[in-house]
């Protein structure tokens, strides 16, 4: 009987494998294998050409140039237009681009080569859906998702492309053009609140001091207000029609990335006069007029803008998981290929001997599951919704689906600071004085004392007694209200109204106006000090250019002449302002500054360098406050040689700096204040979490260097334990080598560096720079801009080959989420333009750590084992098939036919291996108890190629055991083998979910049970077997036996291994449950 069925086998294979005498025939099988080079060979060709016009289209950029342009006057040249285009695709390019993403995958190009051969008859193994249909469907998918996306990002643009503002017309009409139709040369109008469209020099504005307010946060990260100046030539018209008839250029240096600094002249030709122009006579686009309403002149329109130049183009990110498996891929292709040539070998090369190596490939390309890709998408969409259900994450949208693995493989996590590890909201905690200080539950004291101050000193001015430079020992109360008026006198703060940010405040004694006003300023440290003086009795109620106004607490107006004053910057680290107060004409320099500048101005003192480390170590940010009475000739005598300094033409910043200095000595030390900047809840039990979990975290901040530092402390980003390494100011090479060596001493020290080192130190020593700044235990970047923030990522991301996360909440933090593998965005205070652009959108901090311990960890164990177990699936299957041909004269011919091959990957098994999305290996609880646990998921040893190669032993064993099992115990049909041998694989692979799965989900069951009747009515109604075989004693205890030896040994093994070598995961479990039971006992 077993010689009459391999008669039958191969007569069988014969109909479809032709003989070489068939001449006719043979040409038609050279005809079919020359219509398959056709087709790659065309495929090929269409790929590469397709790539070079991309890269031709892409390389053709217009040549970045300054500009002149003359006001009122539209331009010749070509601009690029005004328009946001964050899309990644068009009509033209969706098709093209989406299938180029798809098929360099090397598994999707496999199966498309495959599917193209079973056009050529004599090479199909079978029907034509069992291979176009599920990789055209995984195509399908991918492509509905990618324009869902695309569509969502058009709206996004157009809302922005759409906006309406006003122009400026000739004849002093206006007239309204939206956002995309604005053109260089044009004159806008920006009202109070209003996104500016495009970057703009600043000529006119509705303020009388010709100064207003802007906000940057959706650039440069700081919800500090920035002041901005008109031209003066342009300010001082008396209407906006004016502008036309004056004959004047502005010229603009050529669009740069440099959001800090601007080069440019104004010239009025009439006159023959010119005015230099910087970055306070500009407005970029994407910042917000805080103030008043502004005309500016458009220099730079779309992609040259500072904020689309600083922002990187969207790009698709691929998640580690898919690369490693895309490895794997390959490797079974080279098995594929082994397998295919030995059995070409044992079967000889006569004959048509290429037919039957493709029909050997085609019948063993089962190794490599196209399901596994299919499985994997739909997976990581249902980790998306499991994210977004989450209740302990309320708000977390989950916009790029293709990647949640990730979150499980972090290894350095790159943070914004401002709005995302702060709030942004500064709180003054402390004012002290050396002998004594005063904290928020003694503030009412100091109200005391300034009442009582103010009292003495009004009276002393109507008794004609004019105030002296003293230096005898002072009353507690005269040395709280000298540090109290000093505070509210050194500082660029603008009271407002709250309804009308562009009114300055009344000068009126009535109280209730209090209540209405809001405060101007470029610090929020700022407004909290004058926000403190107003709450202790010392309110500014007025300020312009040159005149400022207190109200004391008994309601008078203190009125002082603004002289001079030098702002901050973060070289000098202070600022100062000399003030004449008109009630005495008393002139009085006033300055505040970080301890390291001003302990060498003051007064020797013994308290203030210990009290400023004492609050330090608190996470308050200090100020050191100082003050000097100067008389009117040190006064006029300063004014002349700072008059004469800032008109030199040659190294007028150093000689503006020597004047400065001289008079910044001797100064009256008056007090200490720290303020706290509000950290985002439980910030710091978060970041504690994430060191435990192994990440590497680094802040990457577009604010000053001491506070970045305080900060840092204060989040515990840097623990107390650890030193600190500030970084120098680096500008040539031999600076950063001797920076470079002294970072290399210091061990367990936290780098903190600038922007402008950073970039100079990369410049000549990259590599050495990246090996010390990966193995210190937290680095911050501080006066970072968006471009470096993505350059440190992708830094990273060259130099270690790990993955990182990036965590923003403003504009200036998409260019980083974008380069990141991971971006987080969180929706807060500066807008939802990060949470847009990002990967995953959080509303807090604190959900990060959820995010990745948690869902990262489940999405990461899930798909390694869904992907590892679809491999067993198609490796298994092919085994048995090797060994049938190998039995049968290795014959070509597949062994299960039909839709028994189509249900083996559908509805037999995949209801079952697909619940493994639903698999966990430990609770949320305990993957938040010990973070530890996320370490081991970033070696990636749940998907390696150790445990690759543990599956396909699995797979050889068990399909060996499944096939010859089947051909011992077969005794009269050779159909038997099929269906004794089909069945045992079904129930194994059933099986061997239930010894893949760690914790069970009521839904797994439901799920074998489903595919148990599926296989059942298939059996009854579809008549692939024996029927009367099937309800015999005989078939049910074979299947029985062949199941048992091929699944039983694996249980055993595994039971083993979990006595006697447990996973580190089930002694978590064990402990955890041992305890709550302890726990209930003893507290009944």
């Amino acid at each position: 009987m077993m010689h009459a069925d391999v008669g039958d086998f191969e007569a069988d294979e014969s109909q479809y494998l032709l003989s070489d005498t068939d001449t006719e025939t043979r040409t038609v099988t050279m005809t079919g294998s020359r219509k398959l080079c056709c087709i790659s060979f065309c495929i090929r060709n269409f790929c590469s050409r397709l790539c070079e016009c991309i890269i031709s289209c892409c390389s053709r950029r217009r040549q970045l140039a300054a500009r002149s342009i003359r006001i009122g006057h539209q331009t010749t040249e070509k601009f690029p237009p005004n328009v946001i285009r964050n899309q990644k695709y068009n009509f033209i390019s969706f098709i093209p681009l989406v299938l180029f993403e798809q098929f360099k995958f090397f598994l999707n190009l496999y199966f498309l080569v495959m599917a193209t051969s079973q056009f050529i008859p004599e090479l199909r193994i079978g029907y034509l859906y069992t291979y176009w249909g599920p990789l055209g469907f995984v195509i399908l998918v991918t492509m509905i998702r990618e324009a869902v996306d695309d569509v969502r990002r058009r709206q996004r643009d157009n809302e922005v492309n759409q906006q309406r503002y006003k122009k400026l017309t000739p004849h002093g009409g206006q007239r309204t053009i939206t956002s995309a139709n604005i053109k260089v040369g044009d004159l806008i109008f920006v009202e109070k609140d209003q996104r500016v469209p495009a970057d703009m020099v600043f000529l006119r504005t509705t303020e009388t001091n010709g100064a207003c307010f802007i906000r940057t946060d959706q650039l440069d990260g700081e919800t500090d207000w920035k002041l901005r100046l008109a031209v003066p030539a342009t300010q001082k018209l008396d209407s906006n029609e004016e502008l036309f008839s004056m004959d004047a250029t502005v010229y603009a240096e050529k669009p740069q990335k440099d959001i800090y600094n601007f080069i440019g002249n104004f010239a009025k030709h009439d006159t023959e006069t010119e005015e230099s122009l910087g970055v306070e006579n500009t407005v970029w686009a994407g910042t917000v007029v805080a103030s008043g309403r502004l005309l500016g002149l458009v220099v730079y329109t779309g992609a040259e803008t500072r904020s689309v130049m600083n922002n990187a183009a969207p790009r698709s990110k691929i998640g580690l998981l898919d690369l490693e498996i895309n490895n794997l891929t390959k490797l079974l292709f080279v098995a594929v290929l082994g397998l295919t040539l030995v059995m070409m070998c044992l079967k000889g090369f006569g004959g048509p001997w290429y037919r039957y190596f493709f029909r050997f490939l085609l019948l063993f390309s089962y190794i490599i599951p196209i399901s596994a890709r299919l499985n994997l998408d739909v997976g990581k969409t249902f980790y998306s919704w499991v994210i977004q259900r989450d209740q302990e994450m309320p708000g977390t949208v989950v916009r790029s689906t293709t990647i949640p693995e990730e979150l499980g493989r972090i290894n350095y996590l790159l943070t914004d600071k401002t709005g995302t590890l702060t709030q942004n909201e500064m709180v003054f905690k402390i004012l002290h004085l050396g002998t004594v200080a005063y904290g928020t539950d003694t503030f009412d004291e100091v109200e005391t004392h300034v009442k009582t101050f103010i009292s003495k000193e009004t009276s002393s001015n109507a008794s004609g007694a004019t105030a002296t430079p003293t230096r005898m020992r002072r009353t507690v109360v005269t040395r709280v209200g000298e540090a109290v008026k000093a505070i509210a006198l050194c500082h660029n703060v603008t009271p407002v109204h709250e309804d009308d940010a562009g009114s300055p405040v009344e000068e009126s004694g009535d109280i209730q106006t209090q209540r209405s006003v809001a405060y101007q300023a470029s610090s929020p440290d700022e407004v909290s000090l004058v926000r403190w003086t107003e709450s202790v009795g010392l309110a500014l109620v007025h300020r312009d250019l040159t005149t400022l106004t207190l109200r004391s607490p008994t309601g008078a107006l203190l009125k002082y002449t603004v002289l001079q004053i030098f702002p901050f910057t973060s070289e000098t680290k202070r600022m100062g302002i000399i003030v004449r107060e008109e009630a005495t004409g008393q002139i009085v320099l006033y300055m505040k500054g970080a301890d390291t500048v001003m302990a060498t101005m003051v007064e020797y003192n013994d308290w203030l360098e210990e009290e400023c480390i004492n609050l330090a170590q608190k996470g308050l940010r200090t100020l050191v406050v100082a003050r000097k009475v100067l008389t009117q000739e040190q006064y006029n005598h300063f004014e002349q040689r700072y008059s004469a300094a800032k008109l030199s033409m040659t190294e007028r910043g150093s000689r503006v700096a020597a004047v400065i200095e001289s008079l910044e000595c001797d100064l009256e030390l008056l007090c200490l204040t720290g303020v706290e900047d509000k950290l985002q809840t439980n910030v710091k039990q978060t970041l504690e979490l994430l060191r435990n979990a192994g990440m590497k975290i680094w802040m990457l901040t577009g604010d000053k260097l001491e506070t970045a530092t305080c900060i840092a402390k204060s989040s515990r980003l840097v623990s107390p334990n650890q030193g600190l390494h500030v970084m120098g100011n680096v500008t040539a090479r031999r600076e950063a080598h001797l920076e470079l060596n002294a970072l290399r001493r210091k061990s367990d020290s936290a780098l903190i560096i600038k922007g402008d080192a950073l970039e100079t130190c990369l410049q000549y020593y990259e590599h050495e720079l990246m090996d010390l700044a990966v193995q210190c235990p937290a680095v911050v970047v501080c006066r970072c801009s968006p471009t470096q923030k993505a350059a440190v990522v992708r830094l990273i991301q060259r130099h270690t080959g790990k993955r990182t996360a990036a965590v923003g909440d403003g504009g200036n933090d998409v260019s980083m989420i974008q380069a990141a593998d991971a971006g987080i965005g969180i929706v807060g205070k500066e807008g939802k333009q990060a949470s847009l652009a990002a990967d995953f959108s959080i509303e807090q901090f604190q959900h990060i750590a959820r995010l990745c311990l948690v869902h990262g960890r489940d999405s990461y164990k899930r798909s390694a084992s869904l992907s590892q177990f679809v491999m067993h699936r198609g490796l298994i299957i092919s085994t048995i098939q090797a060994i049938f041909s190998s039995i049968f004269y290795f014959s070509s011919v597949a062994l299960y036919q039909g839709f028994l091959m189509v249900g083996y990957a559908t509805v037999y098994t995949n209801f079952p291996v697909f619940s493994l999305v639903l698999d966990r290996d430990v609770s949320p609880n305990i993957a938040l108890t010990y973070p530890e646990l996320y370490k081991d998921l970033t070696k990636g040893r749940s998907l390696s190629y150790k445990t690759f190669f543990i599956w396909v032993l699995i797979s050889i064993y068990q399909g060996g055991v499944l096939m010859y099992g089947a051909m011992l115990l077969f005794e009269d049909e050779l159909i038997h083998v099929v269906s004794i041998s089909f069945t045992s694989l079904i129930l194994t692979e059933l099986l061997m979910v239930g010894l893949t799965v760690r914790t069970w989900h009521p839904l797994m069951i439901v799920a074998h049970f489903l595919s148990l009747g599926f296989y059942a009515l298939s059996i009854i109604f579809m008549h692939y077997f024996d029927w009367d075989f099937i309800k015999s004693k005989d078939f049910f205890w074979k299947v029985v036996v062949i199941t048992l030896v091929s699944c039983l040994p694996l249980y055993v093994l595994k039971f083993l291994r979990r006595k006697f070598t447990p996973p580190t995961y089930s002694k978590l479990e064990e402990l955890n449950t041992f305890g709550s039971s302890s726990l209930s006992q003893s507290h009944p």
